[in-house]
């Protein structure tokens, strides 16, 4: 009797939203790791086996892991990416940061036109200014370079919204007495402002690296060289005049995401605090 009394009581503490909202999420997890696990079966898989439907290979191979690695320009392709990845995030992280702290903390005439100016680039498509790109990148000699491929997101109207919202949160008075102490505006900016805002820092980070990694149509307007390509401009070129290679576009997917899962990896705490905060601050 006191058994069913017990199992009674947990069964009323059960609480039905609950259970909705984990079986929602199991599902929404369910869905979004498909694919992937779907990739990675395709990349172990014949080209005759591809065309049949199974998570699980009949008989595994790694022939076209063998294949990408040394027969083709993958090698070329991940530097090139990484390249253009690593060297946009960077001046972003940079120029964006000292953008946005100018606008946060210092007081000058116009400072509103101007921070109004730079949210209104993110309203223009990109595809208007692939012309205006491209022809200045002709006069200068950018084409097949990496300098071309890359000039395009070295600054960021994005981060710079995203940084002065953050730079903006933090107390006037640690500014002002780091000034009173003698320290110059670039030595406030980067030993007291920015250690302060690493969360905004490494979500920028992150979402630039990711964006720039998985760039396609300027990348792909801007480079003739089979050797100067990125990562996703070469996946497209497995593309046969007749039919796709899939289980080679799938293994070179494969072996792409690795560099981002560490990006991931490394940031995910501050990211996700980022996050959070950013939503805070609106």
């Amino acid at each position: 009797m006191q058994k069913n009394e017990i199992f009674l009581e947990k069964f009323d503490n059960i609480n039905p939203r609950r259970i909705l909202t984990w079986t929602l999420i199991f599902i929404g997890g369910v869905i979004m790791v498909t694919p992937i696990i779907f990739m990675i079966s395709t990349s172990l898989k014949t080209g005759q086996e591809v065309y049949f439907f199974s998570l699980i290979p009949d008989k595994i191979t790694f022939k076209n892991y063998i294949f990408v690695i040394t027969e083709s320009k993958f090698g070329y392709w991940m530097l090139n990416s990484l390249w253009v990845a690593t060297f946009s995030t960077l001046s972003v992280l940079f120029f964006d940061s000292l953008v946005g702290y100018t606008l946060a903390k210092f007081e000058f005439k116009g400072r509103e036109i101007v921070f109004i100016a730079i949210l209104s680039t993110l309203m223009i498509p990109t595809e208007m200014l692939i012309i205006p790109w491209y022809m200045m990148s002709r006069e200068f000699g950018w084409i097949d370079t990496y300098w071309g491929i890359a000039f395009p997101g070295l600054m960021t109207g994005f981060g710079t919204f995203l940084m002065r919202q953050f730079f903006m949160s933090l107390p006037d008075e640690l500014i002002e007495a780091a000034r009173i102490d003698g320290w110059s505006e670039f030595a406030i900016w980067w030993k007291i402002a920015m250690p302060l805002v690493i969360p905004a820092l490494s979500a920028l980070a992150i979402f630039h690296f990711l964006g720039n990694w998985t760039a396609f149509l300027w990348p792909l307007i801007i480079t003739n060289d089979p050797e100067m390509y990125t990562i996703p401009v070469g996946l497209a070129s497995f593309n046969g005049e007749y039919e796709m290679n899939w289980e080679i576009v799938m293994t070179a997917s494969c072996l792409a995401t690795i560099p981002t899962l560490f990006v991931f990896i490394i940031l995910q705490k501050y990211i996700i605090k980022g996050i959070m905060l950013a939503g805070l601050k609106g």
